[in-house]
């Protein structure tokens, strides 16, 4: 265990003692955002991202340590562990590295190699490759022996080869070698299957493409996985010799210099080079493709975790707009747009079905729907869902606004994306048993302006769909990854217990879905909490529950006016201690900077409460309870591009990043289908990764460079005085196969054949509806 701490403290440069601390907090049950917020003194301030990191680790470290530990009994059973072995193993630092030593000694099934060996074969072996002066055929002729299934010399000599093959192929610093030179200069190369053409047209890229192995990006790595999945790639690792391929490959000489074999004209030579050749191409080659493919895939497979994982989080962290009344719109044309109105706790007041776009264009009614559900309830904000028909409502809405100024409305276009899981799922089933799944996605739509984290933690963060080729990694590893973010995410802003949702309180600290739903239960049956140790009435909320979760838990008019900050009840005596000291009472140093800031944390400091403690304290008390997400802003569509035809090479427009990718980022300009902005394309300055420049949900202005209606790709630039044609646009949307893929055409409406019929209508329309409102 000591040797794990001190890897994982010198791959995190830190110390062994800090992570030795992190590990015994994380064994005995405590969670990632509990230690990184409320034991700084325990593991000298390891942050969330270093315990994540340590976390993964852990897990694989101890897996690996598990491992050897059956490899070492495998061995020893057999009677052939040593010394030098079992020091190998016990140093291995990777899967790959501790395979390699236990390959010689893996129960396996009879091979070529060890039948030859029971048919007396090896000194023949072991004679030719002492002294390869030896005549091969000559000195086979003694071993042909027809009982023991060696028919002529070709057979003895072929069993020969087979032993030195496998002895070769099982060495373990031959075996790290090679994979090491493979993993430098290799490339990895794809091909067209015959045939496939058609079929694979979107790998049209791959057809014949080859590069260096460590530099495949993730993007491209999972797109040649998946073309060879649907049969349409070939995929290997191997050097790329261009037109002039070598007699001799490089591996095959790197064999012959490891084992110690010459051609130097000798009798044997000959024989003993093609045992090498043999051994590469058809032992070593194949196995060491394997091996360094599998690395390459969970290497990508990583990286589009991690790509996911930062998108999910920018998104749980999107600006709220806040507790006010919000109508929520799910458009549609033929079934009808859906409407739901929500107060500023998220409950759904009423809800209705309008039809204001074609084929039934029933735009008064519509208008005056709408109109009558604003005053009736003083909605202040109206959530169109940005699928299909959104850029229509928009424009409906948008004319309503002008015509009813004093209705006071604000309309703001809204990602649906995982609505439809959320109106289907268990929870909105629950939630809403009598209600159209329709009229829930409209609820969802209203409720995600609202509070974007406290709605899309209902969604399983799969199906919210800001990541890259998600459906082509490890579900497993995606799922725990995706698991730790919304974890991060809840706790950083924390929970009001008497309004959050058994889906959001299950993400809490310590609580789980069956604690989340005993909280809510105890809620509707004895009113809403009035402090904190109320929580302990609740079934199974336990002292180290209690420990866990309390801080994350939000009591906004309590008795206790700690019980609405950060800070955690059992450092309230620290709170006090600062009061008492000052001769002020609790509740007036909150907010107080001027106050706080003149305070010295090592004069509050204990042997429990450290410095890092006490600073976090003032730093809570200055502003207590305050959400760590940005200020709500919105992008401003630009009217009369509603669809992708209305784009035109040139135009600069504002729009919101909806996903960002190793290659890019795609923008939503609102006319529902994203363009993408090259990585080349987002800055003047050289750019690694995207995210250091852009993040899901900023607000951005782009210049649209390139637009391929009929492939519905858009091409776009953040560097605004970039000229349409440039190279640097990367054409309508890059790469086809670095696109997110998720994007469906929506249909027409306002804005296509109809649109002067809609006009008139329109002010027809509001005429009626202000008629009608008088």
């Amino acid at each position: 265990m000591n040797n794990i701490h001190a890897v994982i403290a010198n791959e995190l440069n830190v110390g062994a003692n800090q992570v030795a601390a992190a590990v015994n907090l994380l064994d005995e049950g405590s969670t990632v955002p509990f230690i990184s917020r409320y034991r700084k003194e325990v593991t000298g301030g390891l942050d969330d991202t270093q315990l994540r990191t340590l976390e993964d680790r852990l897990r694989y470290l101890r897996e690996l340590q598990d491992r050897k530990q059956t490899i070492l009994a495998s061995i020893e059973e057999q009677g052939k562990l040593t010394p030098a072995l079992t020091s190998a193993i016990n140093n291995a630092e990777t899967k790959n590295t501790l395979e390699d030593l236990y390959l010689p000694y893996k129960k396996k099934r009879r091979t070529k190699g060890q039948i030859a060996i029971e048919a007396g074969l090896e000194p023949l072996a072991e004679a030719l490759f002492a002294d390869p002066t030896q005549v091969p055929d000559n000195l086979a002729a003694a071993y042909v022996d027809a009982d023991k299934g060696i028919a002529d010399i070709k057979a003895a000599l072929d069993g020969a080869k087979y032993i030195l093959m496998e002895r070769f192929a099982e060495d373990a610093t031959l075996l790290a070698k090679l994979r090491q030179f493979l993993r430098d200069e290799g490339c990895v190369i794809s091909q067209l299957v015959d045939g496939k053409e058609q079929d694979g047209e979107k790998f049209r890229d791959y057809f014949e493409y080859s590069e260096i192995f460590a530099k495949v990006p993730s993007h491209r790595a999972l797109a040649v996985f998946r073309g060879r999945n649907e049969g349409v790639l070939s995929v290997k690792v191997d050097l790329d010799h261009g037109e002039e391929k070598p007699l001799v490959h490089p591996c095959e000489l790197m064999v012959a210099k490891h084992v110690g074999i010459k051609d130097e004209g000798r009798s044997a030579d000959t024989w003993l080079r093609e045992v090498v050749r043999w051994t590469w191409r058809v032992k070593l080659h194949s196995h060491l493709e394997t091996d360094l493919l599998g690395d390459l895939r969970d290497r990508a497979e990583d990286a589009a975790i991690h790509v996911f994982a930062d998108n999910l989080k920018d998104l749980l962290l999107a600006a709220p707009a806040g507790p006010k009344t919000t109508i929520g719109l799910d458009p549609g044309l033929r079934t009808g747009t859906k409407v739901a109105v929500v107060d500023n706790t998220g409950k759904l007041l009423d809800y209705a079905t309008i039809y204001p776009h074609q084929p039934q264009n029933k735009i008064a009614e519509a208008a005056a729907k709408v109109i009558q559900l604003a005053e009736k309830y003083n909605a202040e904000l109206v959530a169109i869902g940005n699928g299909t028909a959104s850029r229509e409502t928009d424009r409906f809405v948008g004319d309503i606004i002008k015509q009813f100024p004093k209705l006071g409305l604000k309309k703001i276009v809204v990602s649906e994306a995982g609505a439809s899981v959320y109106s289907a799922s268990e929870f909105a089933a629950k939630e809403f048993p009598d209600l159209d799944v329709t009229i829930r996605g409209a609820v969802s739509i209203a409720r995600r302006l609202q509070d974007p984290l406290a709605e899309l933690v209902k969604i399983e963060p799969k199906a919210i769909g800001v990541g890259q080729y998600q459906h082509d990694v490890s579900q497993t590893q995606l799922a725990r990854g995706l698991d730790a973010v919304v974890e991060d995410c809840v706790n950083a802003v924390g929970v009001d217990v008497n309004m959050a949702s058994v889906a959001l309180l299950s993400r809490v600290s310590g609580l789980n879905a069956r604690l989340a739903q005993n909280i809510v239960d105890f809620r509707d049956q004895h009113g809403v909490f009035k402090a904190r140790n109320e929580l302990k009435k609740v079934a199974r909320f336990g002292d180290k529950t209690f420990e866990q979760a309390a801080g994350f838990l939000r009591i906004m008019d309590g008795t206790n006016t700690l019980d609405r900050s950060a800070v955690h009840p059992e450092s309230y005596s620290v709170v006090q201690l600062i009061a008492d000291k000052n001769g002020r009472e609790i509740r007036s140093l909150m907010g107080d900077p001027g106050f706080l800031k003149s305070l010295k944390a090592a004069d509050y400091t204990s042997e429990q409460f450290g410095i890092p403690t006490v600073t976090d304290i003032i730093s809570e008390l200055d502003k207590p309870g305050r959400d760590p997400r940005p200020e709500f802003k919105t992008a401003d569509f630009k009217d009369g591009v509603e669809k992708i035809s209305d784009l035109k090479p040139g135009m600069i427009l504002e729009g919101t990043v909806t996903n960002v990718t190793a290659f890019g980022a795609f923008v939503d300009v609102g006319v529902h289908q994203d363009g993408l902005v090259h990585i080349s394309a987002l800055s003047h300055e050289f750019v690694k990764d995207p995210r250091d420049v852009v993040k899901a949900g900023d607000i951005v202005k782009v210049k649209v460079m390139e637009v391929d209606v009929q492939r519905k790709r858009i091409g776009m630039s953040m560097r605004l005085d970039d000229e349409p044609g440039q190279e640097a646009s990367r054409g309508a949307g890059g790469n086809k196969n670095e696109r997110r893929g998720s994007n469906k055409p929506k249909p027409g409406g306002y804005g296509s054949k109809q649109t002067s019929q809609s006009n008139n209508a329109f002010a027809a329309a509001f005429a009626d509806a202000k008629q009608k409102k008088r």
